[in-house]
């Protein structure tokens, strides 16, 4: 994806947690029962569905305009806060950008500091993080809080005191290779990916045993069937076997060992069927003229064996990328009906545009539509082939001549990014922060070199023609692939959603506003301006049988890489840096938590 250089107070609550664990039980079965509990949020994305949707109703559609700020937060650090806080008992534990500082606060004592965690780190690695030093979370299991930090080591650090239990190197940042995505904790492991793909790094998920560190198994995202723990014959695409070595032949020589792919996205996990799902992002370099071929596993939707890593079945959403369209987005996992029968789903807003939904026991495609008018670059998918009716006039292929390609939508950055939708069974709507940017694509011949930008390309972006906003918040029916209601906003809505059982949808603007909007309508309910650019997450949780709504603010990111990282020039971020010059008009930088309630 195109991400830039761009002790004491230990709750009760999460003490019997602890103590209740036993070596025949594994971290899978207390995350089971944890998140069963909507009093807390123990995973990144709520659960292992990725639903981002809460059964606590105290805050609802009638009562949420009365909100106020319960309490907030500094984390000291002013660069972009993407991700959220976990609530384990009566615990927090709260995570910043590089120097990735996590902090263990104790909610029985007012947010007191229980313990804090503050790696040394190489400042070198902060040039080698694409589209700021942004980190998207910890992850709890086994008594243990796991961080990805930007050096590409993942750490497990003691939930009561805050000590290293352990830590893996699981990359090398001298070569590109960081660390910015949540971990997710399935049976005895943690999982986690990587992040580089502007670097030439090549992808990979990687699953560690959550007590000793030791590695289980790693899937890369192409190369040899002995790499990808794909199993020719077996692993199906739509439904089709996939030959011996299928990625191979689609990459000239060894390129593919530089391809990309990198994985920083977020996993999901059906306990039934045993899978994780995640998906890959964009081939290496984004000039598609140097690499010929559908670049096979980049930009593709992985369902693996939990235990092995093998992989059950995939799906390419955009071969030969020529746009940046990663495809690493969540996969959102949900039962529905779709024409009359019971299907187990998976739903994926892809960067490209498109919002995709697929059966996750098969990986049959039922559903692929537009959910920002504006997408230019294909038509439509076939569903029966799963592939893109291309427009040849946003082609960037430049056939090893400059070539300035205009007007393509959506921008390198998607119609989504990272920023994770939400899911309520409700309403049985997705909600879906979204970027409405297009853009001008000028490919250029470059050369790798280990641990330097390996990009290829000069972006510019803006809104679609005729339109002056960069955002919209929307609602979608996945199984009819329709948009329901729109909520236009001045700037792409780079915030994660949160949907509750009180009928109200919440998300944060690039300006800092928290907003509540009613789930069925979308009419705003309720909005409070925080301290900077909300790109965090929204959660909510309990304590004392009190509901809170919670959310990191602190610009940066992509869309706020210019003022995280002092850049000025229109191209520079990857183009993003001229889209969003005048957010500086209404926020500044800075790391807060900001945590609301209803008045007593």
């Amino acid at each position: 994806m195109a991400r830039l250089w761009l002790s004491t107070g230990f709750s009760m609550t999460l003490a019997f947690a602890l103590a209740s664990w036993s070596p025949l039980a594994s971290a899978n079965d207390e995350l089971l029962k944890l998140e069963k509990d909507p009093n807390q949020w123990t995973q990144p994305a709520g659960n292992y569905a990725n639903t981002r949707y809460s059964k606590l109703d105290q805050i609802t559609n009638k009562n949420v305009k009365k909100l106020q700020v319960a309490w907030t937060f500094s984390t000291g650090v002013l660069r972009g806060h993407e991700g959220g806080p976990l609530v384990i008992g009566n615990m927090m534990y709260l995570h910043s950008p590089f120097p990735n500082i996590v902090y263990a606060l104790d909610l029985d004592k007012n947010g007191q500091i229980a313990w804090k965690y503050e790696p040394k780190q190489d400042p070198n690695v902060i040039p080698v993080m694409c589209c700021d030093t942004v980190n998207r979370g910890v992850a709890y299991g086994d008594g243990l809080i796991f961080l990805h930090q930007a050096d590409a080591k993942l750490v497990a650090l003691d939930a009561k005191t805050g000590k290293v239990a352990w830590s893996a190197n699981d990359g090398d940042p001298t070569k590109g290779e960081t660390g910015t995505s949540a971990p997710l904790v399935v049976k005895h492991m943690v999982l986690v990916g990587n992040s580089g793909g502007e670097f030439g790094v090549r992808g990979k998920v990687t699953a560690y045993d959550t007590k000793t560190g030791k590695q289980v198994w790693r899937a890369y995202s192409m190369g040899p069937d002995a790499d990808t723990l794909i199993e020719p014959g077996k692993t199906t695409n739509l439904g089709k076997p996939i030959e011996a070595d299928e990625s191979l032949k689609t990459w000239q020589g060894d390129q593919w060992k530089i391809g990309g792919g990198t994985t920083w996205g977020w996993i999901s996990y059906d306990p039934e069927l045993n899978l994780i799902y995640y998906g890959t992002g964009n081939p290496s370099t984004w000039n598609p003229s140097q690499r010929p071929g559908d670049n096979k596993w980049s930009m593709t939707v992985f369902a693996r064996d939990a235990d092995t890593g093998k992989a059950k079945w995939l799906y390419q959403m955009t071969p030969h990328d020529e746009w940046d369209y990663d495809g690493v987005n969540e996969m959102v996992l949900t039962d529905q009906k779709i024409d009359g029968k019971d299907r187990k789903l998976l739903v994926h807003f892809d960067r490209n545009g498109f919002g995709y939904t697929l059966d996750r026991e098969s990986g049959e495609l039922l559903v692929a539509e537009k959910y920002d008018p504006a997408v230019n670059w294909a038509n439509k998918i076939d569903v029966k082939t799963g592939l893109p009716d291309r427009v040849k006039k946003y082609s960037t292929e430049a056939n090893g001549e400059d070539n300035n390609t205009q007007g393509v939508c959506p921008a390198a950055l998607g119609s989504k990014d990272q920023q994770p939708s939400a899911y309520s069974p409700k309403t049985g709507l997705f909600y879906v922060p979204t970027n409405h940017v297009c853009m001008d694509y000028e490919p250029f011949k470059v050369a790798y070199t280990a641990g330097q930008p390996y990009v290829g390309a000069t972006l510019s972006m803006y809104p679609p023609k005729g339109d002056d906003h960069l955002g919209n918040f929307i609602a979608w029916d996945a199984t009819k692939g329709k948009i329901k209601w729109t909520i236009p906003e001045q700037f792409s809505v780079w915030s994660g959603a949160l949907a509750t059982a009180g009928n109200v949808v919440f998300y944060g603007t690039l300006e800092g506003y928290l907003k509540a909007v009613d789930a069925e309508t979308g009419k705003e309910l309720y909005r409070f301006k925080t301290p900077s650019g909300i790109i965090g997450n929204v959660n909510t949780y309990t304590h004392n049988g009190k509901q809170y709504i919670a959310v990191l603010s602190g610009l940066g990111g992509w869309a706020g890489i210019g003022m995280a990282a002092g850049l000025t020039g229109d191209t520079e971020g990857l183009g993003a840096v001229g889209a969003y010059k005048s957010l500086s008009q209404y926020t500044q930088l800075g790391g807060t938590l900001t945590v609301f309630a209803l008045p007593d």
